[in-house]
Protein backbone atom coordinates (compact mmCIF):
# COMPACT_ATOMS: atom_id res chain seq x y z
CA UNK A 1 0.00 0.00 0.00
CA UNK A 2 1.07 3.58 -0.60
CA UNK A 3 2.17 5.42 2.49
CA UNK A 4 0.59 8.85 2.60
CA UNK A 5 1.05 9.62 6.24
CA UNK A 6 0.96 13.27 7.04
CA UNK A 7 4.34 14.87 7.50
CA UNK A 8 4.53 16.20 11.04
CA UNK A 9 6.47 19.26 9.88
CA UNK A 10 5.12 20.00 6.43
CA UNK A 11 1.45 19.88 7.39
CA UNK A 12 0.49 18.30 4.06
CA UNK A 13 -2.54 16.07 4.18
CA UNK A 14 -3.28 13.49 1.47
CA UNK A 15 -6.25 14.30 -0.74
CA UNK A 16 -9.36 12.28 0.09
CA UNK A 17 -10.70 12.41 -3.49
CA UNK A 18 -9.22 11.20 -6.73
CA UNK A 19 -8.79 14.58 -8.32
CA UNK A 20 -9.34 15.36 -12.02
CA UNK A 21 -6.67 12.94 -13.24
CA UNK A 22 -7.92 10.20 -10.94
CA UNK A 23 -11.50 10.63 -12.12
CA UNK A 24 -10.41 10.40 -15.73
CA UNK A 25 -8.34 7.29 -15.08
CA UNK A 26 -11.17 5.65 -13.15
CA UNK A 27 -13.63 6.44 -15.94
CA UNK A 28 -11.25 4.96 -18.51
CA UNK A 29 -10.72 1.82 -16.42
CA UNK A 30 -14.46 1.49 -15.83
CA UNK A 31 -15.29 1.82 -19.55
CA UNK A 32 -12.71 -0.82 -20.44
CA UNK A 33 -13.97 -3.12 -17.68
CA UNK A 34 -17.63 -2.72 -18.65
CA UNK A 35 -16.88 -3.25 -22.33
CA UNK A 36 -14.86 -6.37 -21.57
CA UNK A 37 -17.54 -7.81 -19.28
CA UNK A 38 -20.29 -7.03 -21.79
CA UNK A 39 -18.36 -8.72 -24.60
CA UNK A 40 -17.65 -11.80 -22.48
CA UNK A 41 -21.28 -11.96 -21.33
CA UNK A 42 -22.63 -11.88 -24.89
CA UNK A 43 -20.08 -14.49 -25.95
CA UNK A 44 -21.06 -16.68 -22.97
CA UNK A 45 -24.78 -16.37 -23.71
CA UNK A 46 -24.36 -17.15 -27.40
CA UNK A 47 -22.03 -20.04 -26.66
CA UNK A 48 -24.33 -21.44 -23.97
CA UNK A 49 -27.37 -21.16 -26.22
CA UNK A 50 -25.66 -22.93 -29.08
CA UNK A 51 -24.15 -25.56 -26.83
CA UNK A 52 -27.45 -26.41 -25.15
CA UNK A 53 -29.25 -26.41 -28.50
CA UNK A 54 -26.70 -28.84 -29.91
CA UNK A 55 -27.00 -31.07 -26.84
CA UNK A 56 -30.80 -31.09 -26.98
CA UNK A 57 -30.75 -31.84 -30.69
CA UNK A 58 -28.41 -34.76 -30.07
CA UNK A 59 -30.79 -36.04 -27.33
CA UNK A 60 -33.75 -35.75 -29.69
CA UNK A 61 -31.88 -37.64 -32.39
CA UNK A 62 -31.02 -40.41 -29.96
CA UNK A 63 -34.70 -40.61 -28.92
CA UNK A 64 -35.69 -40.85 -32.60
CA UNK A 65 -33.16 -43.70 -33.07
CA UNK A 66 -34.62 -45.59 -30.08
CA UNK A 67 -38.17 -45.12 -31.44
CA UNK A 68 -37.01 -46.35 -34.86
CA UNK A 69 -35.45 -49.42 -33.23
CA UNK A 70 -38.73 -50.16 -31.37
CA UNK A 71 -40.70 -49.73 -34.61
CA UNK A 72 -38.25 -52.07 -36.40
CA UNK A 73 -38.82 -54.75 -33.74
CA UNK A 74 -42.58 -54.36 -34.13
CA UNK A 75 -42.25 -54.62 -37.94
CA UNK A 76 -40.20 -57.85 -37.77
CA UNK A 77 -42.49 -59.40 -35.14
CA UNK A 78 -45.65 -58.71 -37.19
CA UNK A 79 -44.05 -59.39 -40.56
CA UNK A 80 -45.21 -56.03 -41.89
CA UNK A 81 -46.76 -52.74 -40.99
CA UNK A 82 -50.37 -53.92 -41.25
CA UNK A 83 -50.43 -55.70 -37.90
CA UNK A 84 -47.36 -54.11 -36.27
CA UNK A 85 -47.83 -53.12 -32.62
CA UNK A 86 -46.25 -49.65 -32.25
CA UNK A 87 -47.16 -49.18 -28.57
CA UNK A 88 -43.53 -49.61 -27.47
CA UNK A 89 -42.37 -46.94 -29.94
CA UNK A 90 -45.17 -44.66 -28.79
CA UNK A 91 -44.17 -45.14 -25.16
CA UNK A 92 -40.61 -44.06 -25.91
CA UNK A 93 -41.91 -40.99 -27.80
CA UNK A 94 -44.38 -40.12 -25.07
CA UNK A 95 -41.68 -40.42 -22.42
CA UNK A 96 -39.62 -37.90 -24.37
CA UNK A 97 -42.62 -35.53 -24.70
CA UNK A 98 -42.80 -35.92 -28.48
CA UNK A 99 -45.52 -36.69 -31.07
CA UNK A 100 -44.75 -39.77 -33.20
CA UNK A 101 -45.44 -40.23 -36.90
CA UNK A 102 -44.63 -43.56 -38.63
CA UNK A 103 -44.46 -43.96 -42.39
CA UNK A 104 -43.77 -46.99 -44.52
CA UNK A 105 -41.28 -47.30 -47.35
CA UNK A 106 -43.78 -45.68 -49.74
CA UNK A 107 -44.06 -42.68 -47.35
CA UNK A 108 -47.59 -43.71 -46.43
CA UNK A 109 -48.68 -42.93 -42.87
CA UNK A 110 -49.30 -46.01 -40.81
CA UNK A 111 -52.34 -46.46 -38.56
CA UNK A 112 -50.34 -48.49 -36.12
CA UNK A 113 -52.15 -51.86 -36.17
CA UNK A 114 -53.08 -53.67 -32.99
CA UNK A 115 -52.70 -51.57 -29.91
CA UNK A 116 -51.20 -48.80 -31.92
CA UNK A 117 -54.05 -46.39 -31.46
CA UNK A 118 -55.58 -44.26 -34.20
CA UNK A 119 -53.93 -41.17 -35.75
CA UNK A 120 -55.74 -37.95 -36.43
CA UNK A 121 -55.88 -36.12 -39.74
CA UNK A 122 -52.42 -34.63 -39.10
CA UNK A 123 -50.81 -38.09 -38.83
CA UNK A 124 -50.22 -37.92 -35.05
CA UNK A 125 -50.72 -40.93 -32.86
CA UNK A 126 -53.92 -40.68 -30.87
CA UNK A 127 -52.24 -41.52 -27.62
CA UNK A 128 -49.42 -39.01 -28.13
CA UNK A 129 -49.27 -35.61 -26.58
CA UNK A 130 -50.42 -33.91 -29.74
CA UNK A 131 -53.76 -35.53 -29.44
CA UNK A 132 -54.32 -33.70 -26.23
CA UNK A 133 -53.72 -30.28 -27.60
CA UNK A 134 -49.92 -30.00 -27.38
CA UNK A 135 -48.02 -28.63 -30.36
CA UNK A 136 -48.28 -30.84 -33.40
CA UNK A 137 -45.62 -29.28 -35.60
CA UNK A 138 -44.32 -26.05 -34.10
CA UNK A 139 -41.42 -27.48 -32.05
CA UNK A 140 -38.11 -29.06 -33.01
CA UNK A 141 -38.24 -32.40 -34.80
CA UNK A 142 -36.05 -35.47 -35.31
CA UNK A 143 -36.31 -38.29 -37.83
CA UNK A 144 -34.75 -41.74 -38.16
CA UNK A 145 -35.13 -44.56 -40.70
CA UNK A 146 -36.66 -47.89 -39.69
CA UNK A 147 -34.35 -50.71 -40.79
CA UNK A 148 -35.34 -54.39 -40.70
CA UNK A 149 -33.06 -57.18 -41.91
CA UNK A 150 -30.80 -54.67 -43.59
CA UNK A 151 -33.53 -52.92 -45.55
CA UNK A 152 -35.16 -49.57 -44.88
CA UNK A 153 -38.84 -50.32 -44.43
CA UNK A 154 -40.05 -46.93 -43.24
CA UNK A 155 -39.23 -43.92 -41.06
CA UNK A 156 -40.24 -42.31 -37.80
CA UNK A 157 -40.54 -38.57 -37.09
CA UNK A 158 -40.73 -37.02 -33.65
CA UNK A 159 -42.01 -33.50 -33.11
CA UNK A 160 -41.17 -32.07 -29.70
CA UNK A 161 -42.87 -29.24 -27.85
CA UNK A 162 -41.69 -25.69 -28.56
CA UNK A 163 -40.44 -25.16 -24.98
CA UNK A 164 -38.34 -28.29 -25.00
CA UNK A 165 -34.93 -27.57 -23.39
CA UNK A 166 -35.83 -23.98 -22.43
CA UNK A 167 -35.56 -24.71 -18.71
CA UNK A 168 -31.85 -25.58 -18.96
CA UNK A 169 -31.18 -22.51 -21.07
CA UNK A 170 -32.91 -20.26 -18.53
CA UNK A 171 -30.77 -21.66 -15.73
CA UNK A 172 -27.59 -21.16 -17.77
CA UNK A 173 -28.52 -17.59 -18.65
CA UNK A 174 -29.23 -16.87 -14.98
CA UNK A 175 -25.76 -18.03 -13.97
CA UNK A 176 -24.13 -16.05 -16.78
CA UNK A 177 -25.99 -12.90 -15.75
CA UNK A 178 -24.98 -13.37 -12.10
CA UNK A 179 -21.36 -13.90 -13.14
CA UNK A 180 -21.49 -10.75 -15.29
CA UNK A 181 -22.77 -8.66 -12.38
CA UNK A 182 -20.05 -10.05 -10.12
CA UNK A 183 -17.39 -9.40 -12.75
CA UNK A 184 -18.55 -5.79 -13.20
CA UNK A 185 -18.48 -5.21 -9.44
CA UNK A 186 -14.99 -6.71 -9.12
CA UNK A 187 -13.71 -4.76 -12.14
CA UNK A 188 -14.98 -1.46 -10.74
CA UNK A 189 -13.44 -2.20 -7.34
CA UNK A 190 -10.08 -3.08 -8.90
CA UNK A 191 -10.28 0.03 -11.12
CA UNK A 192 -10.85 2.21 -8.07
CA UNK A 193 -7.95 0.61 -6.20
CA UNK A 194 -5.54 0.91 -9.16
CA UNK A 195 -6.60 4.51 -9.77
CA UNK A 196 -5.97 5.42 -6.15
CA UNK A 197 -2.66 3.57 -6.28
CA UNK A 198 -1.55 5.51 -9.34
CA UNK A 199 -2.84 8.97 -8.52
CA UNK A 200 -2.20 9.19 -4.76
CA UNK A 201 1.59 9.67 -5.17
CA UNK A 202 1.05 12.26 -7.91
CA UNK A 203 -1.46 14.14 -5.76
CA UNK A 204 0.94 13.99 -2.83
CA UNK A 205 3.86 15.34 -4.89
CA UNK A 206 1.68 18.12 -6.30
CA UNK A 207 0.58 19.13 -2.79
CA UNK A 208 4.20 19.12 -1.64
CA UNK A 209 5.19 21.29 -4.60
CA UNK A 210 2.51 23.80 -3.69
CA UNK A 211 3.74 23.81 -0.09
CA UNK A 212 7.31 24.43 -1.25
CA UNK A 213 6.14 27.23 -3.52
CA UNK A 214 4.30 28.69 -0.55
CA UNK A 215 7.53 28.93 1.45
CA UNK A 216 7.50 25.70 3.47
CA UNK A 217 11.04 24.47 2.86
CA UNK A 218 10.52 21.42 5.10
CA UNK A 219 7.73 19.96 2.94
CA UNK A 220 8.57 16.53 1.50
CA UNK A 221 6.42 14.00 -0.35
CA UNK A 222 7.88 10.88 1.33
CA UNK A 223 5.75 8.52 -0.77
CA UNK A 224 6.69 4.85 -0.93
CA UNK A 225 5.23 3.84 -4.29
CA UNK A 226 6.25 1.17 -6.81
CA UNK A 227 8.26 1.75 -9.95
CA UNK A 228 8.37 5.13 -11.65
CA UNK A 229 6.00 6.71 -9.14
CA UNK A 230 8.40 5.96 -6.32
CA UNK A 231 11.28 7.27 -8.42
CA UNK A 232 9.30 10.46 -9.05
CA UNK A 233 8.67 10.98 -5.34
CA UNK A 234 12.27 10.31 -4.35
CA UNK A 235 13.60 12.55 -7.13
CA UNK A 236 11.24 15.33 -6.04
CA UNK A 237 12.34 15.03 -2.42
CA UNK A 238 16.00 15.04 -3.52
CA UNK A 239 15.33 18.15 -5.58
CA UNK A 240 13.64 19.79 -2.60
CA UNK A 241 16.68 18.96 -0.46
CA UNK A 242 18.95 20.45 -3.11
CA UNK A 243 16.83 23.60 -3.28
CA UNK A 244 16.97 23.90 0.50
CA UNK A 245 20.74 23.42 0.53
CA UNK A 246 21.22 25.93 -2.28
CA UNK A 247 19.10 28.47 -0.44
CA UNK A 248 21.07 27.94 2.74
CA UNK A 249 24.31 28.25 0.78
CA UNK A 250 23.05 31.47 -0.78
CA UNK A 251 22.27 32.87 2.64
CA UNK A 252 25.71 31.87 3.89
CA UNK A 253 27.29 33.34 0.76
CA UNK A 254 25.51 36.65 1.27
CA UNK A 255 26.61 36.73 4.91
CA UNK A 256 30.20 35.80 4.01
CA UNK A 257 30.38 38.36 1.22
CA UNK A 258 29.02 41.02 3.54
CA UNK A 259 31.61 40.05 6.14
CA UNK A 260 34.46 40.05 3.61
CA UNK A 261 33.46 43.46 2.25
CA UNK A 262 32.64 44.99 5.63
CA UNK A 263 36.15 44.65 7.06
CA UNK A 264 38.10 46.56 4.37
CA UNK A 265 35.26 49.04 3.96
CA UNK A 266 35.23 49.78 7.69
CA UNK A 267 39.01 50.24 7.68
CA UNK A 268 38.86 52.54 4.67
CA UNK A 269 36.02 54.54 6.18
CA UNK A 270 37.76 54.92 9.54
CA UNK A 271 41.07 55.90 7.95
CA UNK A 272 39.51 58.41 5.59
CA UNK A 273 37.48 59.95 8.40
CA UNK A 274 40.65 60.38 10.47
CA UNK A 275 42.38 62.08 7.56
CA UNK A 276 39.33 64.26 6.84
CA UNK A 277 38.93 65.36 10.47
CA UNK A 278 42.63 65.95 10.95
CA UNK A 279 43.15 63.26 13.57
CA UNK A 280 45.93 61.66 11.49
CA UNK A 281 48.55 62.99 9.13
CA UNK A 282 48.40 61.82 5.48
CA UNK A 283 51.75 60.10 5.78
CA UNK A 284 53.02 57.64 3.21
CA UNK A 285 52.63 54.79 5.68
CA UNK A 286 49.02 55.72 6.44
CA UNK A 287 48.14 56.06 2.78
CA UNK A 288 49.82 52.74 2.02
CA UNK A 289 47.65 51.07 4.67
CA UNK A 290 44.51 52.52 3.14
CA UNK A 291 45.72 51.44 -0.29
CA UNK A 292 46.19 47.87 0.97
CA UNK A 293 42.60 47.86 2.23
CA UNK A 294 41.40 49.10 -1.16
CA UNK A 295 43.40 46.35 -2.87
CA UNK A 296 41.89 43.76 -0.54
CA UNK A 297 38.42 45.04 -1.31
CA UNK A 298 39.15 44.93 -5.02
CA UNK A 299 40.55 41.42 -4.70
CA UNK A 300 37.40 40.16 -2.97
CA UNK A 301 35.18 41.76 -5.61
CA UNK A 302 37.36 40.32 -8.37
CA UNK A 303 37.26 36.84 -6.84
CA UNK A 304 33.47 37.00 -6.59
CA UNK A 305 33.27 37.98 -10.24
CA UNK A 306 35.58 35.12 -11.14
CA UNK A 307 33.39 32.69 -9.20
CA UNK A 308 30.31 33.95 -11.02
CA UNK A 309 32.06 33.44 -14.35
CA UNK A 310 33.10 29.91 -13.32
CA UNK A 311 29.53 29.02 -12.38
CA UNK A 312 28.34 30.31 -15.77
CA UNK A 313 31.12 28.50 -17.63
CA UNK A 314 29.19 25.23 -17.73
CA UNK A 315 26.70 26.91 -20.07
CA UNK A 316 29.21 28.49 -22.45
CA UNK A 317 32.22 26.17 -22.75
CA UNK A 318 34.13 26.42 -26.02
CA UNK A 319 35.00 22.76 -26.44
CA UNK A 320 37.95 21.59 -28.54
CA UNK A 321 40.47 18.75 -28.42
CA UNK A 322 43.00 19.91 -25.80
CA UNK A 323 46.40 18.36 -25.01
CA UNK A 324 46.42 18.36 -21.21
CA UNK A 325 50.15 17.70 -21.02
CA UNK A 326 50.98 20.79 -23.07
CA UNK A 327 48.36 22.86 -21.24
CA UNK A 328 49.76 21.95 -17.80
CA UNK A 329 53.26 22.90 -18.94
CA UNK A 330 52.01 26.26 -20.26
CA UNK A 331 50.19 27.03 -16.99
CA UNK A 332 53.26 26.14 -14.91
CA UNK A 333 55.47 28.31 -17.12
CA UNK A 334 53.11 31.26 -16.78
CA UNK A 335 53.03 31.01 -12.96
CA UNK A 336 56.72 30.21 -12.58
CA UNK A 337 57.67 33.83 -11.87
CA UNK A 338 55.05 34.09 -9.11
CA UNK A 339 56.24 30.84 -7.55
CA UNK A 340 59.92 31.82 -7.73
CA UNK A 341 59.09 35.17 -6.14
CA UNK A 342 57.59 33.21 -3.24
CA UNK A 343 60.87 31.32 -2.95
CA UNK A 344 59.52 28.06 -4.39
CA UNK A 345 60.91 25.64 -6.97
CA UNK A 346 58.79 24.35 -9.86
CA UNK A 347 59.14 20.87 -11.38
CA UNK A 348 57.13 19.52 -14.33
CA UNK A 349 56.72 15.77 -14.83
CA UNK A 350 54.96 15.41 -18.21
CA UNK A 351 53.01 12.29 -18.99
CA UNK A 352 52.04 10.86 -22.38
CA UNK A 353 51.71 13.42 -25.15
CA UNK A 354 49.34 14.20 -26.58
CA UNK A 355 46.95 13.52 -23.70
CA UNK A 356 43.63 14.61 -25.20
CA UNK A 357 40.45 15.76 -23.51
CA UNK A 358 37.42 17.57 -24.89
CA UNK A 359 37.57 20.86 -23.00
CA UNK A 360 37.79 24.64 -23.03
CA UNK A 361 41.52 25.40 -23.00
CA UNK A 362 41.14 28.85 -21.44
CA UNK A 363 39.00 27.55 -18.57
CA UNK A 364 41.32 24.63 -17.80
CA UNK A 365 44.30 26.99 -17.90
CA UNK A 366 42.47 29.21 -15.42
CA UNK A 367 41.82 26.26 -13.07
CA UNK A 368 45.46 25.12 -13.14
CA UNK A 369 46.64 28.70 -12.61
CA UNK A 370 44.44 29.00 -9.53
CA UNK A 371 45.92 25.80 -8.08
CA UNK A 372 49.47 27.08 -8.63
CA UNK A 373 48.63 30.50 -7.15
CA UNK A 374 47.08 28.79 -4.15
CA UNK A 375 50.31 26.84 -3.64
CA UNK A 376 52.37 30.06 -3.94
CA UNK A 377 50.20 31.76 -1.33
CA UNK A 378 50.23 29.03 1.30
CA UNK A 379 53.61 27.32 0.91
CA UNK A 380 56.87 28.40 2.53
CA UNK A 381 60.05 29.66 0.86
CA UNK A 382 62.11 26.66 -0.17
CA UNK A 383 59.12 24.42 -0.83
CA UNK A 384 58.70 22.64 -4.15
CA UNK A 385 55.68 22.45 -6.46
CA UNK A 386 55.47 19.53 -8.89
CA UNK A 387 53.03 19.42 -11.81
CA UNK A 388 52.44 15.86 -13.07
CA UNK A 389 50.25 14.61 -15.92
CA UNK A 390 49.25 10.96 -16.35
CA UNK A 391 46.47 8.89 -17.84
CA UNK A 392 44.16 5.96 -17.18
CA UNK A 393 42.14 4.21 -19.91
CA UNK A 394 39.24 6.61 -19.34
CA UNK A 395 40.69 9.69 -17.61
CA UNK A 396 43.44 12.29 -17.91
CA UNK A 397 45.01 13.26 -14.57
CA UNK A 398 46.81 16.45 -13.59
CA UNK A 399 48.41 16.61 -10.14
CA UNK A 400 49.70 19.77 -8.46
CA UNK A 401 51.67 18.63 -5.42
CA UNK A 402 53.66 20.76 -3.01
CA UNK A 403 55.88 20.18 0.00
CA UNK A 404 54.20 22.90 2.05
CA UNK A 405 52.75 22.66 5.54
CA UNK A 406 49.71 20.75 4.30
CA UNK A 407 46.05 21.00 5.23
CA UNK A 408 44.62 19.71 8.53
CA UNK A 409 42.45 16.63 8.14
CA UNK A 410 39.34 18.37 9.52
CA UNK A 411 39.68 21.12 6.91
CA UNK A 412 40.15 18.91 3.83
CA UNK A 413 36.40 18.32 3.18
CA UNK A 414 35.83 22.10 2.99
CA UNK A 415 38.71 23.35 0.87
CA UNK A 416 36.52 23.67 -2.25
CA UNK A 417 33.60 25.39 -0.48
CA UNK A 418 32.79 28.97 -1.42
CA UNK A 419 34.32 31.59 0.88
CA UNK A 420 35.64 28.92 3.23
CA UNK A 421 39.07 29.70 4.66
CA UNK A 422 41.17 27.55 6.89
CA UNK A 423 43.39 28.86 9.63
CA UNK A 424 46.37 29.43 7.32
CA UNK A 425 44.19 31.02 4.64
CA UNK A 426 42.81 33.53 7.14
CA UNK A 427 46.29 34.50 8.22
CA UNK A 428 47.45 34.85 4.61
CA UNK A 429 44.50 37.02 3.59
CA UNK A 430 42.90 34.57 1.13
CA UNK A 431 39.29 35.09 0.09
CA UNK A 432 38.26 31.42 0.03
CA UNK A 433 37.13 31.63 -3.60
CA UNK A 434 40.06 30.39 -5.71
CA UNK A 435 39.56 26.66 -5.08
CA UNK A 436 35.78 27.02 -5.41
CA UNK A 437 36.42 28.44 -8.89
CA UNK A 438 38.64 25.43 -9.68
CA UNK A 439 35.89 23.00 -8.68
CA UNK A 440 33.26 24.84 -10.74
CA UNK A 441 35.46 24.82 -13.84
CA UNK A 442 36.51 21.18 -13.55
CA UNK A 443 32.99 19.99 -12.78
CA UNK A 444 31.70 21.93 -15.79
CA UNK A 445 33.96 19.71 -17.94
CA UNK A 446 32.54 16.53 -16.43
CA UNK A 447 35.62 15.99 -14.25
CA UNK A 448 36.44 15.96 -10.56
CA UNK A 449 39.03 17.62 -8.33
CA UNK A 450 40.21 16.27 -4.99
CA UNK A 451 42.63 17.39 -2.29
CA UNK A 452 44.89 15.15 -0.21
CA UNK A 453 47.34 16.02 2.53
CA UNK A 454 49.52 13.78 4.61
CA UNK A 455 50.15 14.08 8.36
CA UNK A 456 53.76 15.12 7.67
CA UNK A 457 52.75 18.02 5.43
CA UNK A 458 52.44 18.48 1.71
CA UNK A 459 49.28 18.86 -0.35
CA UNK A 460 48.26 17.17 -3.60
CA UNK A 461 45.45 18.55 -5.78
CA UNK A 462 44.29 16.06 -8.45
CA UNK A 463 42.20 16.94 -11.50
CA UNK A 464 40.49 14.11 -13.36
CA UNK A 465 39.01 14.77 -16.81
CA UNK A 466 37.32 12.34 -19.24
CA UNK A 467 39.64 11.39 -22.07
CA UNK A 468 38.73 11.69 -25.73
CA UNK A 469 40.25 10.22 -28.87
CA UNK A 470 41.13 12.54 -31.77
CA UNK A 471 38.97 12.21 -34.86
CA UNK A 472 40.45 14.82 -37.15
CA UNK A 473 39.59 17.66 -34.73
CA UNK A 474 41.77 20.74 -34.27
CA UNK A 475 44.38 20.04 -31.60
CA UNK A 476 44.77 22.79 -29.02
CA UNK A 477 47.84 22.86 -26.80
CA UNK A 478 47.51 26.25 -25.14
CA UNK A 479 45.34 29.32 -24.88
CA UNK A 480 43.34 31.18 -27.47
CA UNK A 481 41.68 28.06 -28.87
CA UNK A 482 39.31 28.62 -31.73
CA UNK A 483 35.87 27.50 -30.58
CA UNK A 484 34.57 24.49 -32.44
CA UNK A 485 31.47 23.88 -30.34
CA UNK A 486 29.42 25.75 -27.76
CA UNK A 487 28.21 23.27 -25.18
CA UNK A 488 24.79 24.05 -23.77
CA UNK A 489 23.63 20.55 -23.02
CA UNK A 490 24.92 17.30 -21.56
CA UNK A 491 27.33 19.27 -19.35
CA UNK A 492 27.30 18.24 -15.68
CA UNK A 493 26.04 20.82 -13.25
CA UNK A 494 28.54 22.52 -10.98
CA UNK A 495 28.41 21.94 -7.29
Amino acid sequence: MTREARSPRSGIRPSAGLGPLGRRLFAAFAVVALASVALLTVAALVGTDRGLSSAHQADRQRTASRVAAAASDAYRTAGGWASADLSAARSVATGAGAVLTVRDADNEMMSGGSGAGSEDEHGMSGSGPGHHGQGTGSGPAASAPVVADGSTVGSVRLVFSADSGSAGLSVAWGWVAAAAVGAVTLALAVSWFVTRRLTAPVVRVAATARALAGGDRTARARVDAPGELGDLSRAFDAMADDVNHVEQARHRLAADVAHELRTPLASLQAGLEELRDGYADPSAERLASLHDQALRLGRVVGDLGELAEAEAARLCLRLTEVDVTALAGAAAAEREAELRTAGMTVHIAPGPAPLLVRADADRLHQALGNLLSNAARHCRPGDTVTVTTSATPSEALVEVADTGPGIPADELPHVFDRLWRGGRARSSGGSGIGLAVVKELVTAHGGTVTADSGPGGGTRMTLRLPRSAPHGSRLVSGLGAEPLLTSQANTPRGI
